[in-house]
C-alpha cells in the first residue's frame, strides 16, 4: 500500500493543487487532487497484468478548471444531475438555483464542487490507502440554502477496490445529492469509443425524460427497450434506437434492491472484452446514471492529445434520481439539521 503527495500545478486563479496518489499492494493506482476532488487517473491490469489508465481527462490542472471540462471525474455537489428549472420549493419556500443547462440546473451550478477547492488529509489504514475530502459549502452558494460540510474519502484497498465514501452536514434544511463522474474507458482514454464494452444493470426501472433530460415523474420498465441492461450486452447494440440530440444513454436507472439491504449492492458491471477489464460497481444509492459520453464531440483534446469524440468514455453515477425535490414520489433528497448523510459506492476492478 502506498500515499504520495505532491504538487500538481496551479489553477487559472493562481491557487496551487496537490495530488494524492493511492497504490494498492498489486499496483494498481489512483491520483486524487485537491481542485475539484478530481481522480486525475486510474490505473489498472489487462489480462496480461499491463497497467494502463483507464479515465478520460487531461494532463494538467488548469484544464479541469475550464468552463469547457464536462465534469471530467469530478466530485459533482450539492445536487448531481438536474433539477427542473432551477427551482424547488421546501418546507413552504420556493428556493431559486443558478441555470447552467438551459432553463435547468445541472450538477451543482455554474461554480459546482468539480470547481472549488478541497482540503486534503491522508484517511488510510489496514489494507487500503485513502485520503479524505473536505469542504464547507456557504449558505446561498448557487442558490441552495443552509451551511453544508462536506467529506468525500477515496480509498484504494488489496481487494482492488476503489471506494468512495460521502458524508455532510447541514446547519438549515437543504437538498444534498452527491456524485462521482469519473469517465471510463476500460481500454484506456486513446482507444476510441466505448460501444463494444459489454453493460449489464442490476435495474428493472428507468425514469423516462423530457426533451430537457428531466425526468417525467414515471418509473417505466425496462423490457423489450433499448434500456434493457439486465442481461450483458454492448453498450452500442441499440444506441441508435436511443432519443434525444445528440442521440445515447443519458438516463437515470432504479436499482434492484434485496428487501432488508443496508450496504452497498450490486449496481452495474462492465466488461471490456478486447483487454478482459472488468469493473463492478456495488452502491448503498437508489439510483445510476448511465451516460454514454453523447455530448463528447471532438472539440476537447486531452491527455497525451488524445481527441475525444462522442461515445469515447461512459460514466456511470450512483445517485439519487435527478430533480428529486421536485418529484415527491422520488426517494427524498432533503437533510435536515441533525441528520448525516452518508452513501457509499465501491467500484471493484478484475479481469475477465
Amino acid at each position: 500500500m502506498g500515499l504520495e503527495k505532491k504538487a500538481f500545478g496551479t489553477t487559472p486563479d493562481g491557487r496551487g493543487v496537490e495530488l494524492f496518489v493511492l497504490t494498492n499492494a498489486h499496483g494498481i493506482r489512483a491520483s486524487i487532487m485537491t481542485f475539484g476532488g478530481v481522480m486525475v487517473s486510474l490505473e489498472t491490469p489487462d489480462r496480461k497484468g499491463k497497467l494502463t489508465d483507464i479515465l478520460l481527462g487531461f494532463d494538467n490542472a488548469a484544464d479541469y478548471a475550464k468552463p469547457s471540462c464536462p465534469y471530467f471525474n469530478s466530485i459533482i455537489g450539492r445536487y448531481g444531475n438536474r433539477i427542473a428549472k432551477g427551482r424547488f420549493v421546501l418546507d413552504g419556500k420556493t428556493y431559486t438555483l443558478a441555470t447552467n443547462n438551459g432553463p435547468n440546473h445541472l450538477h451543482g451550478g455554474i461554480k459546482g464542487f468539480d470547481k472549488v477547492h478541497w482540503r486534503a488529509e491522508p484517511a488510510g489504514g489496514e489494507g487500503k490507502a485513502g485520503v479524505k475530502l473536505s469542504y464547507v459549502s456557504p449558505d446561498g452558494e448557487e442558490g441552495y440554502p443552509g451551511k453544508l460540510s462536506v467529506a468525500v474519502t477515496y480509498a484504494l484497498t488489496d481487494q482492488d477496490e476503489l471506494v468512495v465514501e460521502y458524508e455532510a452536514q447541514t446547519d438549515k434544511p437543504t437538498v444534498v445529492n452527491l456524485t462521482q463522474h469519473n469517465y471510463y474507458n476500460l481500454a484506456g482514454p486513446g482507444a476510441g469509443d466505448v460501444l463494444q464494452h459489454e453493460l449489464h444493470l442490476n435495474a428493472e426501472q428507468y425514469t423516462p425524460v423530457n426533451d430537457e433530460l428531466i425526468p417525467t415523474g414515471a418509473a417505466a420498465s425496462v423490457k423489450g427497450t433499448v434500456f434493457d441492461f439486465r442481461t450483458p450486452r454492448a453498450m452500442g447494440e441499440r444506441i441508435a434506437q436511443t432519443p434525444g440530440k445528440p442521440n445515447g444513454y443519458d438516463h437515470n436507472f432504479v436499482l434492484h434492491k434485496p428487501a432488508g439491504a443496508t450496504g452497498p449492492t450490486l449496481a452495474a458491471r462492465v466488461v471490456e472484452p478486447t483487454s478482459g477489464r472488468a469493473m463492478e460497481v456495488h452502491t448503498t444509492e437508489p439510483g445510476v446514471q448511465f451516460y454514454s459520453g453523447n455530448f463528447l464531440d471532438g472539440t476537447l483534446r486531452g491527455k497525451g492529445g488524445v481527441v475525444y469524440g462522442k461515445h469515447h468514455g461512459f460514466c456511470l453515477e450512483t445517485q439519487h434520481f435527478p430533480d428529486s425535490p421536485n418529484q415527491p414520489q422520488f426517494p427524498s433528497t432533503v437533510l435536515r439539521p441533525g441528520q448525516k448523510y452518508a452513501t457509499t459506492t465501491v467500484h471493484k476492478f478484475s479481469v475477465r
